[in-house]
């Protein structure tokens, strides 16, 4: 939204009959298509990067007004064009505090978009329009989340917002642009969380908040695939926290669904985000003979609980976490206690999609990774684009034109949510390799177009 209300009869032609839309700058720029993948985990960010807007990264506020010139069949330079009004995006992600893993690849893909937008972009008024990106930090805090999604959109005049990194960071900025009517795309925050833990119903959708990720229904299957993929007494250990994700988790993964698939269960209860002492649960894991450890962690967490296990003689065949298991750094840092860890993930190095942007790979824009280590004046345009979207991107195909559909397999089971590949990758001691531990594919029946790269191995001796 512009500044102040008079700029509106400034840029006239923006929006008289033959002005340019939020639709039509989306249709123009691929905004749409771009913001769709920001910043999930490692995967969410991969699938966003060089498909999006600019900024550069600090621990605080950022911004970066930058641009691309583009047309319907690419880009090309702005000489000459008449500069327009700018337009501003407002990014929120987890720079620092506890899950700070997940905004590392956010300086990343905020220096792909610097470097794709850096011209400006021209939009259907024909005229170059500078882009600033302004990123905020929320601190892994959900009240923080919210306060700088509210001033971003209140004072900073936001047309569109952004964020990433668990339901920690996005419920809380979709929160804020339900509220304050304004359009926001997020990922990275399992659907059941995202959509029904902010109080939304398959016959009550939002108006202005939409995501792209995976729910429990694509989860359910992995879990299934990956704890049968290793003999075991079937006796899950189950921690999960009293948080957003931990109580979605428990409230999908009931005694009575595990038993129906022939496993048991133990459950000591939530624990409170941030615990580091694990002793209590520990001793009744080991007391019950549990094999498989099914777990929501942050990386702290997972790193004191394995610990801790260990050195009371609990070593659970399967060693399988959400969250804390998605960053090499991580699992690096716990040394060779970290070898065989396996969890649910978004992104691979071999994925077979492209991006309808750049054309990069997904391996391309792996290397490129490691190498380096909307909008205008209508808000209801926007959200006719989104729910127009209809692309390849790196994460795979996205097209929120299907209809909406229950159950495992369909790809938009509530309104708002498009699902994205879901599988397990366990983590790997690769002696001669490139770096300490390589990522396997050992379970894809939520990710049929992804190869299976080997057997889950017990943990510890992968």
């Amino acid at each position: 939204m512009p500044a102040e209300a008079n700029e509106h009869s400034k840029d006239a032609d923006l929006l008289g009959g033959k002005g340019v839309s939020r639709r039509e700058f989306l249709k123009i720029a691929g905004i749409a298509g771009a913001a769709i993948g920001v910043g999930a985990g490692m995967g969410g960010v991969l699938a966003a990067c060089g498909e999006e807007e600019a900024t550069t990264t600090t621990a605080g506020a950022t911004s970066t007004t930058a641009g691309v010139t583009t047309t319907a069949g690419g880009t090309t330079t702005s000489a000459g064009v008449e500069t327009g009004r700018e337009i501003k995006v407002g990014f929120v992600d987890p720079i620092t505090g506890p899950i700070a893993l997940f905004g590392v690849p956010g300086g990343w893909c905020v220096e792909r978009w610097s470097e794709a937008v850096k011209d400006g972009l021209v939009c259907g008024d024909g005229k170059n329009h500078p882009i600033n990106i302004e990123l905020q930090d929320s601190q892994s805090d959900t009240n923080r989340a919210a306060q700088v999604a509210g001033d971003l959109i209140t004072n900073g005049k936001a047309d569109f917002m952004m964020a990433a990194a668990s339901p920690d960071t996005v419920n809380p900025v979709a929160d804020q642009s339900e509220a304050l009517g304004c359009p926001c795309l997020t990922v990275d925050a399992p659907m059941e969380p995202y959509y029904f833990g902010r109080g939304g119903t398959p016959d009550k959708p939002f108006k202005w908040t939409w995501h792209l990720f995976w729910g429990l229904t694509e989860m359910e299957k992995v879990y299934w695939d990956t704890w049968n993929g290793t003999p075991t007494n079937k006796k899950i250990a189950i921690m999960f926290p009293n948080d957003v994700d931990g109580n979605a988790y428990r409230e999908y993964f009931t005694p009575e669904k595990c038993a129906a698939n022939g496993f048991t269960t133990v459950d000591p209860g939530p624990f409170q985000p941030m615990t580091e002492d694990f002793t209590t649960q520990i001793s009744q894991f080991k007391k019950e003979g549990c094999e498989v450890l099914s777990a929501v962690f942050l990386p702290p967490e997972m790193a004191n609980f394995r610990k801790q296990s260990l050195q009371q003689g609990f070593n659970p065949k399967i060693f399988q976490a959400v969250k804390a298991s998605l960053f090499p750094t991580g699992i690096e840092a716990m040394g060779d206690s970290g070898n065989g860890i396996v969890g649910p993930c978004w992104f691979h190095p071999t994925y077979p999609y492209k991006s309808s942007l750049t054309g990069e790979t997904a391996a391309q824009l792996c290397e490129d990774f490691e190498t380096r280590t909307e909008q205008h004046d209508d808000k209801e345009e926007i959200l006719t684009r989104v729910q127009e979207t209809k692309s390849d991107f790196i994460c795979g195909p996205v097209d929120f034109t299907v209809p909406v559909a229950p159950g495992f397999g369909s790809k938009r089971q509530v309104p708002n949510v498009y699902v994205t590949p879901l599988w397990a990758g366990q983590w790997q001691l690769d002696p001669g390799g490139k770096w300490m531990y390589k990522l396997v594919v050992v379970a894809n029946s939520a990710a049929p177009d992804l190869n299976i790269e080997g057997p889950l191995a017990p943990v510890g001796s992968a």
